[in-house]
């Protein structure tokens, strides 16, 4: 049976909902979709503020994990309105412009919050 290990951002949202901020099964970093929510559980302004802050969260779970953002090979993108892709792309091309994981980005009615514009998901590998 394949090792898994469950890593918690301690966000309220994981014991009430029952998930992992990510899940390392084997050599592969399952990230959860993130959002862009401040420590505070505010809400940075705008797509590109709000996607850069969840990318910094997966940051953060994947070095908890023991990998980095170097390694991821797989990226989802949930936006709430497409035109904010310019902004969106800007936050995640920064991050991804020389690693290149496949990508998916996808228009969403609406996310958990409607202050949330973007959440964003990653696969990668140890």
């Amino acid at each position: 049976m394949t090792k898994r290990t469950n890593i918690s951002s301690g966000s309220k949202w994981e014991p009430l909902l029952g998930y992992s901020r990510a899940v390392v099964a084997g050599n592969t970093v399952y990230v959860s979709g993130t959002v862009g929510a401040l420590p505070d559980g505010s809400v940075p302004d705008g797509p590109y503020a709000q996607a850069v802050q969840a990318l910094s969260i997966i940051k953060d779970a994947l070095a908890q994990a023991g990998t980095d953002l170097s390694n991821v090979v797989r990226t989802r993108v949930f936006m709430t309105d497409m035109n904010h892709f310019d902004a969106v792309a800007k936050a995640h091309g920064e991050v991804f412009g020389d690693i290149r994981p496949a990508t998916t980005i996808v228009e969403v009615s609406r996310l958990v919050d409607a202050a949330f514009l973007v959440e964003i998901e990653a696969v990668a590998l140890l």
